[in-house]
């Protein structure tokens, strides 16, 4: 296949574009129809830069703001969504959080947060009564119980417990245990000679912190955690091979674990976690657990100790005072994803209180930002998604009847969630303290794992939702066979009431056929429709659809990045989200045509209906990137960027090419032989 250069999407060095124009009380309005046609450049061929064709002035005239590392439609919303955000949190009377309610409660920690000369003041006070603890501790079972705090607070832990819905057993939450550890993220950062810039800079971070937290010999330590780290890097399975539903369901009783990953003091860790109650766990990577945790017993309590110190002071320093603030910030922000300048504070003040209050907060943001026939007109987008999605199943040549039935069964029986939760969150237990930052968080964070661990063995909570209102963002929950979409994205770019119908079909429901496609992507259409995890595919349908799948992950692979010649989007990771760009822009397609009832579409401004279509999504895609934030998505993302998602799928639809002329020759050309076909 002929490698395809991609438009380099970084940043210009130009004034920030003005159209579309932001107001904190005002929704973002694209042109009169629905797409931005100022930010179009016209004289770009479809077929050769599709992105630059619906964005190249755009892109070419924006520059991504100085506390960004990228920046785009998503990022335009979410600056929407704090702004409103920031006038509500401002619109809390502060007072007695014991006494006063959310509002009190919500009040202190936005207001505290902003209070940087009282934080400043305390300087690491804070972090002091973690530090004790863990210089107090005199052996491994001690490091054991630490780590399995650090749910609860600010410390951390070779392995990661968390609860959620059983995929084999829907209706009940359990226990999952996963690989952790690295500070660097993903393992290609530790093995990968091409990353060795990051941990060298990485191992001076570890250093400064130390030294910060007045741990003694901070240049020793860093060497001994980085050499610590690398080897349980090696231990640990790649993303890839983390995806699989399949290798990563792997229960097992929490007494037959000393046996299974020896080395590492399990009772201790599940005691001090507070998950001891539960019988099992299902551990995701099983043949890392007796490797990660061979280094911890290979490892000198001094090192543990130190490590700990580390990832304490690392977890905290973003609420003590402005020298931790800042040295989290160079490495974190600055170095690792090109980001010149920090978030301003009330940026950083509405981030901490969603994160401690997300629901409360959402309650009242939907009051005031969420129209009462905005969830009626999804109704209606998501039943002609959801149905064109139903013909395409009919259509598919390449799938056998019973495996057919069994999807068409999995596709009735999708759920469906718009704009916020029925019920709402219970806050009244969480103690918040007015002035107190750090122990806010802390509680904030025990208040939250208390809540998961006590659910372990009982009924899931179906009406729960995975993201609070104001976020910008939607998912898909095999587990609970549904698809989710906030409040906040259902704004323009993605679905605007007086745009333009193709629009808001390549829009919005291009991301509701994104949605419901992951329950038939290569890990989604392992759950059937009951959310259970099990094979219901016969062999040579699952055979035909990997091969189909294969074949897209190529075309991803294939892509370069002329500011980042050596780095390449990784096909298997990203394939959920690619095989979702593809199914999903196709379905979305069917239920426009549909939504037309045999009339033909307008022309508007002298673009077919179609056409406006596929604009609406690339539209959407609108992204610019620093080089190294870019860097850091491709090595720990699951996204491909969003550059390529405005034009790779295209790529795969005859339509796309019949709308705008696109023939042989043209950059963006596949011959119809080789395009992707599986939804």
């Amino acid at each position: 296949m002929k490698k395809t250069l991609l438009w380099a999407a970084t940043a210009a060095a130009l004034a920030l574009f003005a159209s579309p124009a932001i107001a904190a009380d005002d929704a973002v309005r694209f042109g009169t129809w629905g797409v931005d046609t100022a930010g179009m450049d016209t004289t770009v061929d479809p077929g050769t830069d599709f992105f630059g064709y619906v964005s190249g002035t755009w892109a070419a005239n924006t520059q991504i703001p100085s506390d960004r590392s990228s920046y785009g439609s998503f990022l335009v919303l979410r600056d929407l969504s704090e702004e409103r955000v920031r006038k509500l949190l401002e619109g809390y009377e502060a007072g007695d959080p014991a006494t006063g309610g959310d509002a009190a409660k919500i009040a202190a920690l936005y207001n505290g947060f902003l209070d940087e000369a009282a934080i400043e003041a305390l300087g690491a006070t804070p972090l002091q009564p973690h530090l004790d603890a863990i210089r107090a501790a005199g052996d491994k079972d001690a490091i054991a119980a630490l780590m399995g705090q650090g749910n609860a607070g600010f410390g951390s832990s070779f392995f990661g417990a968390y609860v959620s819905d059983d995929q084999k057993n829907p209706d009940t939450y359990a226990l999952y245990l996963s690989q952790s550890g690295l500070g660097l993220g993903d393992r290609q950062m530790y093995l990968d000679e091409k990353f060795a810039p990051q941990r060298e800079r990485y191992v001076q971070y570890i250093a400064q912190m130390l030294e910060l937290a007045g741990w003694e010999a901070p240049a020793a330590n860093a060497d001994a955690i980085m050499a610590m780290e690398t080897k349980i890097a090696q231990a640990h399975w790649t993303r890839a091979e983390s995806r699989d539903r399949d290798k990563t369901y792997n229960p097992i009783a929490l007494v037959e674990l000393p046996q299974a990953a020896p080395g590492f003091p399990w009772a201790t860790f599940f005691k001090a976690a507070g998950i001891d109650h539960a019988d099992r766990a299902v551990v995701r990577q099983d043949s890392a657990f007796p490797r990660i945790a061979k280094v911890f017993a290979d490892t000198g309590l001094d090192t543990l100790k130190a490590w700990q110190a580390f990832r304490t002071t690392d977890n905290a320093a973003p609420y003590l005072s402005r020298a931790f603030v800042e040295a989290r910030f160079e490495f974190r922000s600055k170095f690792l994803s090109g980001q010149p300048e920090e978030r301003p504070r009330w940026k950083r003040a509405v981030a901490f209180a969603e994160s401690a209050m997300g629901e409360a907060i959402g309650r009242d943001y939907v009051k005031l930002y969420f129209p009462a026939d905005a969830k009626a007109k999804m109704d209606d987008l998501v039943a002609n998604v959801k149905a064109a999605m139903g013909a395409r199943l009919e259509q598919l040549a390449w799938m056998s009847p019973e495996t057919k039935a069994e999807a068409a069964k999995k596709l009735a029986g999708f759920g469906l969630k718009i704009g916020h939760p029925d019920t709402w969150r219970d806050y009244t237990a969480l103690e918040i303290r007015n002035g107190d930052v750090a122990g806010n968080i802390q509680r904030a964070s025990a208040f939250e794992w208390d809540y998961r661990r006590a659910r372990i063995g009982k009924p899931v909570d179906k009406g729960e939702w995975g993201m609070t209102p104001q976020t910008v963002n939607a998912y898909y929950s095999s587990v609970k066979n549904e698809i989710v979409f906030p409040a906040a994205i259902l704004q323009p770019p993605f679905f605007d009431p007086d745009a333009d119908p193709a629009v808001n079909y390549g829009g919005i429901g291009g991301v509701i056929g994104h949605e419901i496609i992951h329950g038939f992507d290569d890990q989604g259409r392992k759950s059937d429709g009951d959310g259970l995890l099990r094979d219901w595919w016969t062999a040579e349908d699952a055979r035909q659809f990997e091969a189909e799948a294969a074949k897209l992950g190529a075309q991803y692979e294939s892509y370069e990045f002329p500011q980042l010649p050596d780095m390449h989007i990784n096909g298997k990771v990203a394939m959920g989200e690619n095989i979702g760009d593809l199914g999903g822009l196709t379905i979305a397609l069917e239920a426009y045509r549909r939504s037309l009832d045999g009339k033909p579409a307008p022309v508007i401004d002298g673009f077919t209906g179609e056409q406006r279509f596929f604009m609406g999504w690339a539209q959407v895609w609108r992204t610019l990137w620093r080089d190294d934030a870019l860097r850091q998505q491709l090595v720990n993302g699951t996204h491909s960027p969003g550059h390529i998602r405005a034009f790779a799928p295209l790529r795969n639809i005859d339509a796309w090419y019949d709308a705008f002329h696109v023939t042989e020759g043209d950059a963006l050309y596949i011959a119809p032989e080789d395009r992707v076909r599986i939804w």
